[in-house]
């Protein structure tokens, strides 16, 4: 098993008398690594998966969950967001101080926002597990070994079965199928699932340019909060993210089209069904930059990072493709591929807000900055 950045976290919030929250999407590899962490524990599992476990937990009764979990250490709730009334029953056997160790996992925040969140006020660390991050890998397979594997990475992504299968392409197709989109398919009254389809192929081929909602409106016949809807959703079940221009409510700055970006390389590849080499391909600079932007995302929630992650464009098209804001201090990115690449920071926005530091990122010194 390649060791996961967030173990040491988890492990210290253990016997904290909380719930310990685990979220991410399907197949990143929550439940392997909790069966990991409690294996020298007396562990009760129940899966949310299993139309009886939802049925015995929905049913929020004390005196039934306190005989349920008393001869184990821990209990290990996988799936949770499948449960209903599963954030009142965690509730009750932490506040019952039990000395029960409650691990909840949940592939998405759908549910998860209502069912756990609110009940748990105060009774919860929350962490969240995505796929391999480039640190993950590097220790694993030494920096060469990950360094060699950078065009894979950029195919084929980074969930932890794709990087250890010979069957990368079937692998992807299977979770780039509805198996990834369950929790919205399942839980969420779906009035269009082509629609949700159709979309996420619109997203993918604007990868790293702004996102309009009105025209993507226009391009599936639907209004516009229809398309912002099912954006949200897809956010919340860790298939994309949003970067969100910066502004200073400066009336020059746009403010309304944010950029998205995929989770992962590999599912947005198989979504396109393209896994042709790069020296083919046209998007080469569209997934280094979704590479560099998502593994971004893994450093800054493994190192507790408080501050925003933007992109910066002006009315006159200047842009700068990341930005990292911590405290008033602007670290600038431009993302190229190709080391050849020369590359000028605009003066109207270094002379404006005047960035700590600005940092040119290709494939040769990604590294430095993961």
């Amino acid at each position: 098993m390649i060791k996961r950045e967030i173990e040491p976290k988890i492990l210290q919030d253990w016997n904290s008398k909380k719930a310990i929250v685990l979220l991410g999407p399907r197949q990143v590899g929550k439940t392997t690594l909790i069966n990991d962490l409690v294996k020298e524990h007396s562990v009760l599992k129940l899966n949310g998966d299993d139309p009886q476990t939802r049925i015995q937990l929905s049913n929020v009764d004390f005196n039934f969950l306190k005989n349920l979990v008393s001869d184990y250490e821990v209990v290990f709730i996988d799936e949770a967001q499948r449960i209903e009334n599963i954030g009142l029953a965690v509730k009750m056997l932490v506040d019952a101080n039990l000395g029960k160790q409650i691990i909840v996992t949940g592939s998405s925040s759908l549910d998860l926002a209502n069912k756990i969140n609110e009940p748990l006020t105060g009774r919860k660390w929350e962490h969240q597990l995505f796929p391999l991050s480039w640190q993950e890998v590097r220790n694993e397979y030494t920096f060469a070994g990950a360094i060699q594997r950078l065009e894979e990475f950029l195919i084929y992504g980074m969930y932890p079965e794709v990087v250890t299968s010979s069957q990368k392409r079937k692998v992807l197709l299977q979770l780039a199928g509805s198996y990834l989109y369950k929790d919205i398919l399942e839980l969420v009254n779906i009035k269009m699932p082509d629609l949700l389809m159709k979309l996420l192929h619109a997203l993918a081929l604007q990868l790293g340019n702004e996102v309009s909602y009105n025209e993507l409106s226009k391009i599936l016949g639907v209004d516009r909060q229809t398309v912002v809807n099912y954006i949200d959703l897809l956010e919340k079940a860790f298939v994309i993210f949003r970067l969100y221009p910066y502004s200073t409510n400066q009336r020059n700055e746009i403010t309304s089209k944010p950029k998205v970006y995929f989770y992962d390389n590999g599912i947005r590849n198989a979504i396109i069904g393209q896994f042709n080499p790069l020296k083919s391909r046209i998007d080469v600079g569209a997934l280094f930059e979704n590479f560099f932007v998502s593994e971004k995302l893994k450093r800054l929630s493994y190192d507790d990072f408080y501050g925003k992650m933007h992109y910066w464009r002006n009315t006159q098209q200047a842009e700068i493709d990341y930005l990292e804001i911590l405290e008033n201090k602007i670290n600038a990115y431009e993302i190229k591929y190709s080391p050849k690449v020369k590359v000028n920071f605009t003066k109207s926005f270094t002379e404006k807000y005047h960035p700590e530091n600005c940092f040119v990122v290709n494939s040769n010194n990604f590294w430095d900055y993961l």
